[in-house]
């Protein structure tokens, strides 16, 4: 009898141990799956922090030259080809403005506090100003409020009043130039550098892709989406500066900041509110890079096309209406 039951016995006690072997494989796999699932690439990680995805970017919508990164709703960041850092212009100023507001949050109605304008800012001004830059006209004394210098920083473009709020705000330009690139490290924007606080240094590179990450985050701020959507504001002694971007109100665009100088090209980030597919969808975006003799209407005209291509439309657009004289640096 003992004879007879032995075989079996072994062969139980074999199928046991394989059936463990096997839940042990099939355990292990799991945990390295999910240690991949935590883990993941930076692209993945990326994409999981946002909603719900929205509708895939079709290949063609990239404009032929220079760069462009866009995020369709609040599905994942999508970048086109020839991603690398170049010079970005006043795209840079959306930083710029994003540090402000952190440091001093406004809500709706308010002001915020006031900046007297000194000596030394209108020196500053001046040497801009012989160097063909975007400036706004200021005086000694001058008082702005903070709503007011954002204004001047995002509608016309004043690199002085750029470099008036870093020191405002981060006591010198280094000392808040150092924050613009902590920042962007802790946002994930791998392949950015800032050396000033306005963009008008060619050191001051990134990529679409990158920039579109601070323009999502910027554009959650209501003051700031309120100032770019705005077409023009009353400053004490500038009087009524204009938003250079000529797209507001037109198509759905609602912002938010151009930039141009020789060495970036013509550069937008952009937000449009469009239907896609049938769906009202906010379109947010960056075109970095594109050519043209007037650099400013050449990125809006990049985005404007990169729209209309996103939300299907195959008519002939309208013309860009002309931005400010090319030799306005830095725009």
């Amino acid at each position: 009898m003992a004879d007879g039951t032995q075989p079996r016995t072994i062969y139980r006690r074999a199928r046991i141990r394989r059936a463990r072997v096997v839940g042990l494989v099939v355990v292990i796999s799991g945990i390295a799956g999910l240690g991949h699932q935590l883990s993941g690439s930076p692209s993945t990680a990326s994409s999981s922090t946002t909603a719900a995805r929205g509708p895939a970017v079709p290949g063609t919508v990239w404009p032929a030259s220079g760069q462009a990164a866009v995020q369709l709703g609040r599905s994942r960041i999508e970048a086109g080809p020839n991603q690398h850092p170049a010079p970005i212009a006043s795209v840079a100023k959306v930083m710029t403005a994003y540090l402000v507001l952190h440091d001093h949050p406004l809500q709706r109605g308010q002001d915020g506090p006031t900046i007297t304008l000194t000596e030394a800012d209108v020196f500053d001004t001046d040497l801009r100003r012989r160097q063909e830059q975007s400036v706004i006209p200021i005086a000694d004394g001058e008082q702005l409020t903070e709503l007011q210098a954002l204004q001047a920083l995002l509608l016309p473009s004043a690199n002085n009043i750029a470099a008036v709020l870093a020191r405002w705000d981060g006591g010198s330009e280094r000392r808040f130039v150092s924050r613009m690139n902590a920042t962007a490290r802790a946002f994930g924007m791998t392949r950015t550098r800032y050396t000033d606080p306005s963009g008008y240094d060619d050191a001051t590179v990134s990529t679409a892709g990158d920039q579109l990450r601070i323009v999502v985050r910027t554009m959650r701020l209501p003051v700031f989406a309120r100032i770019v959507a705005t077409a023009s504001a009353t400053l004490p002694v500038a009087g009524t500066v204009h938003n250079t971007n000529t797209l507001l109100g037109r198509d759905g665009f609602v912002g938010v900041k151009t930039g141009s100088d020789e060495a970036a090209g013509g550069c937008f980030a952009f937000r449009a509110i469009r239907s896609v597919r049938g769906k009202r969808t906010t379109i947010t975006g960056v075109v970095l890079g594109q050519p043209g003799d007037d650099r400013i209407s050449a990125g809006l005209g990049a985005a404007d096309a990169m729209v209309a291509r996103i939300a299907g439309e195959s008519r002939r657009r309208p013309p860009i209406l002309p931005g400010p004289p090319p030799s306005a640096a830095n725009r």
